[in-house]
């Protein structure tokens, strides 16, 4: 069905696009125990029980979150460009920055990241991470791909994540300075490239038509991303979504490759994950829920990618505390009421009450506008500050 055009003005006119607070899934016709669905899926090559990836966030994963992650059935995102690469020693520099105060942080992370990223520390990340058994993902912004492709192919680099609050397949910089072909980056590295943000069916098309291996989806809805206060741009989430799935099955119709969708941002609970998924991800990438794992590095402090920016920073530092094990988050059993505990068995509980046995299956369930979700009939929590009204 198409979209109904909306007029702000005798000038422009507009799409209505909604947000993962605003819409809920529809029960069908059958259930299914939650112990039979299955909620595996595939990126490059490897295949997760779990769809969830932590987000590449200094206070999120480091080498042994990224083994940990692993290890339960996730995956895990090492920053290329932070400060595991620039610095040896890590944890004083965490300590710094969760203990200085808010109106300091910025000045301060602006004088972190100026330390030049050293390449034997991202040789020596990737093969700790491999050493132990992980996959070793790595994240990077177009430029970091530029300078270090060669040396994330010699070290045996599992999957590269291309990131940057927007990412197109065409980009026009200044006369005389090199910009990233994707293109080319796909087809020449050995290494399945995933490639975001976007938040469009074309940019989403033409990015898969470019050879990306999966396609981030999201701008600026992340808790401690700032951009679209700063630049104004994004489209809510439950559209992204939808529209760029719509990309990935005619891409496969045509083609008859499957590029998987991954929301990135602004997916906190159970509950969040399992609308992405009904909306067409196949997977989320999420931060501040695993900043708040005991191991997280970031020790119950969370900040944006684009927070350090010299020039323009897009991020804040936020204290989402400590609640559990990794373990406790992703599997269970969980301690809190309010979603963000047992997320696997969050979304196979979805599944099961919706009749969905698969990750598939799930996509294709009834989603229905339903702005009153979370304050219907909730008057004593949100008073009460308890469940889901913290």
């Amino acid at each position: 069905m198409a979209s109904v055009s909306i007029h702000i003005g005798r000038s422009k006119v507009v799409r209505r696009a909604y947000g993962i607070d605003e819409i809920a899934l529809v029960p069908g016709g059958r259930t299914i125990d939650p112990e039979i669905t299955d909620t595996t899926w595939n990126i490059g090559g490897f295949e997760r029980e779990i769809p969830i990836i932590a987000s590449a966030m200094d206070g999120v994963v480091d080498v042994d979150m990224a083994v940990s992650l692993s290890n339960l059935g996730a995956l895990g995102v090492l920053n290329l460009e932070g400060i595991q690469t620039r610095y040896q020693d890590t944890q004083s520099v965490l300590n710094r920055i969760s203990s200085v105060d808010k109106n300091s942080f910025v000045p301060l992370m602006q004088e972190i990241y100026k330390e030049p990223i050293q390449e034997e520390l991202i040789r020596s990340r990737i093969k700790e991470i491999k050493n132990k058994g992980g996959i070793a993902a790595v994240s990077g912004t177009p430029a970091a791909a530029i300078r270090f492709s060669n040396i994330l192919e010699e070290c045996g680099t599992d999957l590269f994540f291309v990131q940057a609050t927007v990412v197109s397949t065409e980009h026009i910089g200044p006369e005389g300075r090199e910009s990233l072909d994707l293109r080319k980056l796909c087809s020449d590295i050995d290494i399945p490239v995933i490639v975001g943000n976007c938040v469009t069916y074309e940019v989403s098309l033409e990015l898969m038509q470019a050879g990306a291996s999966g396609i981030m989806v999201g701008i600026g809805p992340g808790a401690a991303c700032t951009s679209r206060g700063v630049l104004g741009v994004g489209v809510p989430q439950a559209t992204a979504v939808a529209d760029c799935s719509a990309a990935r099955d005619d891409y496969q119709k045509e083609t008859g490759k499957y590029v998987p969708i991954i929301a990135d941002g602004g997916i906190v609970t159970g509950g969040d994950i399992c609308k992405c998924i009904a909306c067409g991800a196949d997977a989320v990438m999420i931060g501040s829920p695993i900043a708040r794992a005991n191991e997280a590095p970031g020790k119950g402090f969370h900040w944006g990618m684009a927070t350090p920016s010299p020039v323009l920073p897009r991020g804040t530092r936020i204290n989402v505390g400590q609640t559990g094990s990794l373990e406790r988050i992703l599997r269970g059993p969980a301690l809190l009421d309010d979603g963000t505990h047992n997320l696997l068995g969050a979304l196979k509980t979805s599944m099961g009450t919706l009749g969905a046995r698969s990750i598939k299956e799930m996509q294709q369930v009834e989603v229905v506008v339903a702005p009153s979700l979370l304050t219907e009939g909730k008057i004593y929590q949100k008073a009460q500050q308890l469940g889901m009204g913290k």
